[in-house]
């Protein structure tokens, strides 16, 4: 089990010394990692390690699974949840999997049938698979339902699967907002992660400051727009959470003020305008 061949030109050759593990709170630490999109844009990639209150961890976006991060693990706790959390962010679930064959996988309809269908990433059991139809009713475990609350946004053309880890008012989420530029995840490598042309350009889209209009014309026009009325639909389901931290998968951490930037850029979803 191991990574598929298309995904190893898009992840760091030595993660180990490219990526910066960090505690945002005593229960939650981000590993952040230089990514590129498309092999030039400098999107940065970030899993998320939560430990609950019962002691089991639970991992979002896994990233590359080395022996610093086995270290951290062990000062944790067992891994009881391995999240991908949108059709896309899954190239470490393997990894994570055969290392902690016990973990409840979960993922969202589609993923399952799009890794049996690569040698490298099948064979791997998933626990739970969120769905149109189930996303309402589908509960994970009591000891995950009691911090976590979950939407599933179907209609994103990601399918992203966005988390609220209650206790600590913060929102985990892969695909939904970026926060570009990637300081933090290219910090380690010596590259400007704002340079190059097409960075710039997905930059000024991508990012969450001032009115954001670039960022929510991309929603509007492009992730959300085959089901407006779906995405919109999960959009004010996420608006009645209350949280003050995002930790998405590219960009910086939102460490303050996350949700009124949330409900910034999802606004012509929920209150109908554009």
């Amino acid at each position: 089990m191991s990574i598929s061949t298309s995904a190893k030109s898009l992840v760091p050759s030595d993660p180990a010394k490219v990526m910066v593990i960090r505690d945002i709170t005593p229960n939650i630490t981000t590993l952040s990692v230089p990514f590129f999109r498309f092999g030039h844009i400098k999107v940065g990639g970030r899993g998320t390690l939560v430990k609950l209150q019962t002691g089991n961890v639970a991992v979002f976006s896994p990233v590359a699974f080395t022996s610093d991060v086995q270290a951290k693990l062990k000062s944790l706790g067992p891994v009881k949840y391995i999240v991908a959390p949108d059709i896309e962010h899954h190239i470490f679930v393997s990894m994570w999997a055969k290392e902690y064959p016990d973990a409840e996988v979960i993922g969202m309809e589609g993923l399952p049938e799009k890794r049996e269908g690569d040698p490298a990433t099948r064979g791997t059991k998933f626990a739970h698979v969120f769905s149109a139809k189930n996303k309402l009713d589908l509960k994970i475990s009591p000891e995950f339902d009691a911090e976590f609350s979950y939407e599933y946004f179907h209609s994103h053309v990601n399918k992203e699967l966005v988390f609220l880890h209650k206790p600590s008012r913060t929102m985990i989420e892969a695909d939904l907002i970026f926060n570009l530029p990637a300081t933090e995840q290219f910090s380690r490598t010596g590259l400007d992660a704002r340079a190059g042309i097409l960075t710039k350009i997905f930059g000024g889209i991508m990012n969450t400051r001032g009115d954001a209009t670039w960022h929510k014309r991309f929603l509007w026009y492009g992730a959300g727009s085959k089901d407006r009325t779906g995405f919109a639909e999960s959009a004010k389901r996420i608006k009645a959470w209350d949280y003050d931290r995002v930790i998405p998968c590219h960009g910086d951490v939102i460490e303050t003020g996350g949700k009124a930037t949330v409900d910034k850029i999802t606004s012509w979803f929920t209150e109908s305008k554009h």
